[in-house]
């Protein structure tokens, strides 16, 4: 082994030793909810120090290999890994801010919620280690099936969004708890965001093709129609 693939094989360990902690800090945060659990919550603020820290650090080692003038592919995945470490760390703040949510929730008489939060956790949780498994694969065809699955996601936002607006009407004393949960749901659709665009650099990596913003091309099937 080289020591530029030793210190690119770091880059990856490392990056993905910081997804393991953004994974575990959205499921830490949920269980905060889902238990009333202040302690938790704590945990949680003090684990996103970490992840902030991972990002500086990922940072500095793609600086360091760029000075070395790498190559094409190679120079594809130091870009794509400042890239996803940057989406790592907004996941840990998305989590960081659940956790807050849940603990101004705490101070609330607890609400039956209309919707699964959990339920939708777990979506999203399954999405980043999708997102994150066509990354250590380097499939981009495993990447493209991820992106997708956004929409379910941004589905099950809406839902929730519209069943805890209509307890609020119906009972206006729950508006701090309905507002507090639907902010929630919010949070986690922007970390199904995040899964999303990792899997959409995993395909650039692949085939230093950028779909982040292509569309499909007029009069095709699904496309706007021309004006």
């Amino acid at each position: 082994m080289t020591h530029l693939e030793a210190d690119l094989a770091a880059l990856r360990q490392r990056l993905l030793l910081m997804a393991s902690h953004a994974a575990n800090q959205v499921r830490q945060a949920m269980k905060a909810f889902t238990e009333r659990d202040d302690d938790l919550v704590a945990r949680v603020e003090e684990a996103d120090n970490i992840l902030d820290d991972f990002e500086v650090e990922i940072d500095e080692l793609a600086l360091q290999l760029l000075l070395g003038a790498p190559l094409a592919r190679d120079l594809r995945l130091i870009l794509v890994a400042t890239k996803i470490g940057h989406a790592l760390e907004r996941v840990g703040d998305e989590a960081t801010a659940i956790a807050r949510r849940a603990r101004a929730l705490n101070r609330e008489p607890q609400l039956q919620s209309p919707g699964d939060l959990a339920a939708m956790a777990h979506l999203v949780l399954d999405l980043l280690d999708a997102a994150l498994a066509a990354f250590v694969a380097g499939h981009a065809d495993q990447a493209r099936a991820v992106i997708p699955r956004d929409r379910e996601i941004d589905q099950v936002n809406r839902q929730l969004h519209q069943e805890f607006t209509a307890l609020l009407i119906q009972t206006p004393a729950n508006v701090t708890r309905c507002l507090g949960l639907m902010a929630i749901a919010k949070r986690l659709e922007r970390i199904g965001d995040h899964a999303k665009n990792i899997a959409e650099e995993v395909v650039y990596l692949s085939e230093a093709r950028d779909i982040r913003h292509t569309r499909k091309p007029p009069n095709t099937p699904g496309a706007p129609a021309s004006p």
